[in-house]
Parts: structure tokens; sequence; C-alpha cells
């Protein structure tokens, strides 16, 4: 299992690639001003480090509990991509729709869009950091 600073560098590295990515892209999809787009993005990625730490650490004990061991299969990582934006999304969408001043529905299609992109972007992220760096338990496995 990752021990926590393995946990922080992974949050951290996450969603600094991630704000890179995203804030020019909802800006362009969303026709927003560029510091709209960045206030957005920036507290979503700050909302979800925090996510990210205790999502996954839940995550690896009940892959522990269920698995024997944290290493995940292709399904596994679309699986636990799919639940951690569900949390994200369920904690962001009041949050988009006070500061944009929009609809609920506007705000949830809004999230939806940036969801798909983390959620892609999660799966890959996640998949490259695991070959990065593995953890000695995956030696003989495809992690």
């Amino acid at each position: 299992m990752r021990n926590t600073a393995d946990r922080i560098r992974h949050a951290i590295s996450f969603e600094v690639i991630g704000i890179i990515l995203a804030t020019p892209l909802a800006a362009f999809a969303f026709h927003l001003p560029g510091g709209d787009s960045a206030v957005i993005v920036v507290a979503s990625a700050t909302v979800a480090m925090v996510w990210n730490y205790v999502y996954n650490l839940g995550f690896d004990h009940l892959m522990v509990k269920l698995r024997g061991g944290t290493e995940k299969t292709a399904l596994i990582r679309v699986f636990h991509a799919i639940f951690f934006e569900l949390g994200l999304l369920t904690l962001m969408l009041p949050a988009i729709a006070w500061y944009l001043q929009i609809s609920l529905l506007e705000a949830l299609i809004m999230d939806i869009a940036l969801a798909v992109f983390y959620m892609i972007y999660a799966f890959v992220f996640n998949w490259a950091y695991d070959r990065v760096f593995p953890l000695p338990e995956w030696e003989n496995g495809s992690a």
C-alpha cells in the first residue's frame, strides 16, 4: 500500500498537470473568461486533492480487504475513476452553479464535461503513475 508521502506526491502531481490541461480547455469549451475558468478549475483541483487522498486511501483499504492487495486490473481502474468522479461531482456541483450564477442543470452539464475529461485523464495518469512508481508487492504482476 502507498505511504502518505507517496499519496501526497500523487495528488499534487495529478492536480498540477490537470490544471495545466483543463484551464484552457474549460475556457474554450464553455466560452468562459480565462479568470473564471481558472477559478473553477483551481477550486475544483483543491477540493479534488483532498478528495483524492481520502478516496484513494479508502479504495486501497477496500482493495486489501477484498483482494488482499492493491494491484488494480484495467476493469478496477475504470471503476476507480468513475467512482472518484461521481464523488467529486457531488461535492462541486453547487459551488460551480453558485460561482458562475448558473442553474444547477447548466452546472451539471459543465461538471459532467469536466468529469469526462478528468475520468480519462485519471485513468491515463494513474496507470502511468503506477508504472513510474510501482510498489514492491507488484513485482510479479502487471500494475
